[in-house]
């Protein structure tokens, strides 16, 4: 039966029993209610005294109203109660004292406008007329409880509606479903007994959230004060939001922000809930100036950095264009071949070339390749945005590089240079570049020649080309080489004039005298200038006679004159052999005389080293004194700027040496007074030699008279031997007499020896 009124009858409890009197009482306030606008007669309702437990109540508090709803039944076992109400009819079948409901059916929700329609019922209602009482009636099933389902069918509907549920937790994580969307809240179920309502502004990252999708929320609380169930999307993406951000770090994968507002350098992003950094060069390819553009807008994203430790974010939308520029740039790589002419937009002009625009696609145009001709800026050629014809001179697939070419769709200026031009012909042109080692000159747009160095000049003086041009200086010069094929020439400027060195025998004769200019230093001698490409070396052995000199920079300075005298003259190799002290006769001539060896020489000690000393000696020569020969007579070594007596032990005119000694002068002093000694003795001895053999020439003379005579002189004589030996003292005059015999026997002797 169906209960279109949406009016229910209460269920009783086990225990709950009426008396037949509360049941007549109740059954008498039942009344039939004329449906309004409906178009035929209701029924009476009938109204059986005899079931006292059938029992209809239209202002219970249990009775739902639903003005639209669908029918509902009651079915119980009490006699059958009709109620007709403004709605369908209304059939209560009661057959045993207890009413049951089916606890399985659905409540009917009350509506404000069902609500409002109940006092109209009360106004309308009509006394009921009294039934006959059922003659089938079982009076004795009243306060007997039955069942409509057995217990295995209880049992199955009750597991049935228990999966309708879900056990949750506080503060779980669990997935729901979008029921429900007003432009101010979000209806999600989540499979409770109640649904729960999140603001909106927690999925304004998403604006394309429709019902049906799948969210993840945050059980906050599973019933508040006021028995609702409070959830939170934006907890929820918190929870995951880091695990979510490293996958889509590690896998590189593309997520959707929303920019929430501008900050120093760039923007900050919500991304799942967590505030990101997204730089402002990360924001496009090109240059952004207005930040505030991009705020409360949904963007796309790569995560490009994470840093744990301090829970910071940087995203990169940038990358994104990126990727598609890249597959843009490959595909469009894949179509190029070599001197393929494209049309393009000038990019960036920078100071070494242009950056084209190919239409995704960028290549560069080099500097050198802008035109045949040498230009200072690329801005002298181009323009920024327009639009030029440019041909491929190569691409490079692996780092998509592309080089263009502008010049190469003219003609070459060597294919129009004039044939008649050779070697030998005198031409003119602009000096556009200058190095050290030559100048680059200009004679028709887009031909240049080198002028080298060595050709600006018939000096061997090295030099640079800025010593002899300047950038933009007009010049004529001679062409010394051309290849057409090769499109190289070079050219010379000394050619110009006449080479000095043709007859250089005749201006600079052997032995000729001449004045020069010091132009540089080396260990081995001094270059000088005769003139203009006219060089010579005066070697250091030939600055000075009598000095002797280490490195030229000791005799003359860069840049003086100097006068020289010609001693050779080298034609094939442009030499020529060069000296000063051949300008004074040779000194070494007249010192041979004047140091001669054993001669003593006042001189200075200028200097000293390991081996010795360098003496100045009068006339401006100079001597060696090895260390050997520097002591003095005390046994102490001679000093620096001491002034000292030398004797020349050694003089050499071909090596200009002198060797000088001072310890020797000493020692020779020393020796000769020992040697005069020496001589003293020897002629002592001498004479007393002659003295005795003066004697035994005259001993056949000797007379008896004569012996006294000669024992006194041989007593005299070992008396003074004996003195200069060791004194002695000497015998008395009275002993002669013993010692005659003796002095006689030996001067017998003496004849018999010889």
């Amino acid at each position: 039966m169906s209960n279109p009124a949406g009016v229910r009858t209460p269920p009783l409890s086990k225990n709950e029993s009426m008396t037949p009197e509360e049941t007549n009482v109740n059954m008498e306030q039942n009344v039939n209610v004329e449906p309004e606008n409906t178009g035929t007669e209701a029924p009476q309702a009938e109204v059986i005294a005899e079931a006292p437990q059938a029992e209809v109540i239209a202002e219970a508090p249990q009775t739902e109203v639903i003005a639209e709803a669908p029918q509902a039944e009651v079915i119980a076992e009490a006699p059958q109660a009709e109620v007709i109400a403004e709605a369908p009819q209304a059939e209560v079948i009661a057959e045993a004292p207890q009413a049951e409901v089916i606890a399985e059916a659905p409540q009917a929700e009350v509506t404000p406008e069902a609500v409002a329609e109940v006092p109209e019922k009360k106004e309308k209602r009509k006394k009921a007329v009294p039934a006959e009482p059922s003659a089938d009636f079982d009076w004795d099933s009243i306060g007997k409880k039955h069942e409509l389902y057995s217990a295995d069918e209880r049992k199955r509907l009750e597991d049935v509606y228990d999966q309708t549920l879900k056990a949750i937790q506080d503060h779980e994580l669990i997935e729901g479903t979008v029921v429900t969307m007003t432009n101010r809240e979000i209806v999600v179920n989540i499979g409770f007994k109640s649904d729960g309502v999140l603001m909106a502004n927690e999925f304004r990252y998403n604006p394309d959230l429709k019902i049906g999708d799948k969210v993840e929320v945050y059980i906050e609380n599973q019933e508040d004060t006021t028995g609702q169930l409070l959830l939170s999307h934006k907890k929820a993406r918190i929870l995951k939001s880091w695990e979510r951000i490293n996958t889509a770090y590690d896998k590189q994968e593309i997520i959707k922000g929303h920019v929430k507002s501008r900050t120093k350098g760039g923007l900050i992003v919500d991304v799942f809930g967590i505030e990101a950094f997204l730089p402002g060069s990360q924001i496009d390819v090109k240059p952004i100036r207005d930040y505030d553009v991009f705020v409360d807008k949904i963007m796309e994203f790569k995560v490009v950095k994470i840093n744990h430790e301090y829970k910071n974010v940087v995203v990169s939308h940038k990358a994104l264009i990126e990727d598609e520029l890249e597959a843009q740039k490959a595909e469009i790589i894949k179509k190029l071949e070599k001197g393929q002419i494209l049309e393009g937009t000038v990019k960036n002009i920078t100071s070494y070339g242009v950056f084209i625009d190919l239409g995704g696609v960028d290549g560069l145009i080099h500097i050198t390749d802008l035109s045949w001709g040498r230009i200072n800026h690329p801005e002298e050629i181009v323009k920024l945005d327009q639009k030029i014809s440019v041909v491929i001179l190569d691409f490079d697939d692996n780092k998509k590089r592309i080089a263009l070419g502008l010049k190469q769709l003219t003609p070459h200026p060597w294919d129009s240079l004039d044939p008649n031009l050779k070697v030998g012909d005198k031409v003119k042109g602009r000096v556009v570049v200058i190095a050290d080692y030559g100048a680059f000159v200009e004679i028709a747009s887009g031909v240049e020649s080198l002028i080298h160095v060595s050709e600006m000049s018939w000096s061997q003086h090295l030099r640079t080309a800025h010593d002899f041009l300047k950038v933009g200086q007009e010049v004529e010069a001679v062409i010394l080489t051309l290849d057409r094929d090769e499109r190289k020439m070079s050219m010379g400027i000394k050619q110009l004039i006449p080479d000095p060195w043709n007859n250089i025998k005749e201006k600079y004769p052997l032995k000729s005298k001449h004045t020069a200019i010091v132009r540089n230093f080396t260990n081995f001698g001094i270059f000088v200038e005769l003139e203009e490409g006219v060089d010579g070396l005066i070697h250091i052995s030939d600055l000075s006679w009598a000095k002797k000199i280490k490195h030229p920079a000791e005799f003359t300075k860069i840049g003086e004159n100097i006068e020289v005298m010609v001693l050779d003259v080298d034609v094939d190799n442009r030499r020529l052999s060069l000296g000063h002290k051949q300008l004074e006769e040779n000194p070494w001539d007249v010192f041979e005389s004047v140091f001669s060896v054993g001669s003593v020489h006042k001189g200075t000690i200028v200097s000293m080293n390991e081996k010795g000393g360098i003496v100045a000696l009068p006339y401006g020569v100079e001597g060696f004194a090895p260390t050997r020969h520097l002591h003095k007579e005390d046994n102490t070594s001679a000093r620096e700027e001491e002034i000292l007596d030398f004797k020349v032990i050694e003089f050499s005119k071909e090596n200009k040496k002198i060797i000088l000694s001072h310890s020797k002068i000493h020692q020779d002093a020393a020796y000769n007074e020992k040697n005069k000694e020496a001589k003293a003795g020897q002629k002592k001895e001498k004479d007393t030699k002659k003295a005795v053999k003066k004697l035994k020439d005259n001993l056949e003379k000797t007379t008896l008279g004569d012996i006294e005579s000669l024992a006194n002189l041989k007593a005299d004589m070992m008396a003074a031997e004996e003195k200069s030996r060791a004194p002695k003292t000497v015998a008395s005059k009275e002993e002669l007499p013993f010692d005659e015999p003796q002095a006689e026997e030996g001067e017998t002797d003496e004849p018999q020896a010889e």
